[in-house]
């Protein structure tokens, strides 16, 4: 009983201050003074207050950005044995703890093939404004192979990605009470409009995925680019735990050891070296 106090102690503290360093790097990195934490906000206006506020002005948190970042998170917190989850499972199973276990994770989230691909959809758009492309010259260069779109298709689903339908919802409504008129968001929407009537896309089952949806929020947000994966984290966190947690609690686990099949050269004789050519 005292091992699962212990265990829901530090799963709580774990995913509570990985969003509080992560508003204090933020704050540390545009040289602005520190936010506390406010006991009595929820966990996404508590991060929300954290990054925004200054000590003379309270962030303005509307009901729908609150909302809109609080579905990324909950739709981030898992996604079957990708990179990251696996890790953590492979570096619990050695007995590390959850601090450790968890640290694992983030590195490999860290790589661009995982935990970048939202960012490199506003990477994308960036590319797009500053080369003057117009929505219709994108596609063609798409269908000519000439461009790569981020956001589209997913390794997983071969048809529209259901969380990426929920965040679709959440961006038009946040972008709405916004107002926002951006020049980037504005691509991205007529590039989702123009892919969802366009045969190639609709054939080859190319629709917008969650990384398209998400980039566009936290852009909109105001949440820096370099922090898009950090995002990632915070909402993966709940995942992890559980996933360690899972492999920790049963006493028959044994550590992780995947195997290999070796597909290399049959066997081949010994030639001593002096016969060498």
């Amino acid at each position: 009983l005292e091992e699962k106090r212990d265990f829901t102690r530090a799963a709580a503290r774990l995913i509570s201050q990985v969003r509080t360093i992560a508003a204090f790097s933020y704050k540390k990195s545009v040289g602005r003074p520190i936010v506390y934490p406010k006991p009595d906000n929820k966990y996404v206006e508590n991060f929300l207050h954290m990054m925004f506020s200054v000590p003379y002005r309270e962030y303005n948190m509307l009901p729908e950005v609150v909302k809109a970042l609080r579905l990324i998170l909950v739709l981030h917190a898992d996604h079957e044995q990708n990179c990251s989850t696996s890790t953590v499972r492979m570096v619990g199973s050695s007995g590390a703890n959850l601090y450790a276990s968890a640290a694992a994770g983030v590195c490999a989230l860290w790589g661009p093939r995982h935990g970048g691909a939202n960012q490199a959809v506003l990477e994308m758009l960036e590319s797009i404004q500053k080369q003057g492309l117009t929505v219709t010259q994108v596609i063609e260069k798409v269908k000519a192979r000439e461009f790569k779109l981020m956001g589209f298709g997913h390794r997983i689903y071969k048809n529209y990605d259901p969380r990426a339908k929920i965040l679709k919802k959440a961006c038009d409504d946040m972008l709405n009470a916004m107002g926002i008129h951006d020049e980037q968001l504005e691509i991205a929407k007529q590039l989702e409009e123009a892919a969802l009537q366009d045969p190639f896309f609709i054939e080859r089952k190319l629709y917008p995925n969650v990384d398209f949806y998400s980039g566009i929020i936290l852009k909109a947000i105001g949440i820096p680019l370099n922090m898009f994966t950090v995002m990632f984290a915070i909402g993966r966190m709940p995942g992890w735990v559980a996933h360690w947690y899972e492999v920790n609690c049963d006493p028959r686990t044994r550590i992780y050891r995947p195997r290999q099949i070796y597909q290399g050269s049959p066997l081949r004789e010994y030639v001593p070296m002096d016969l060498r050519g």
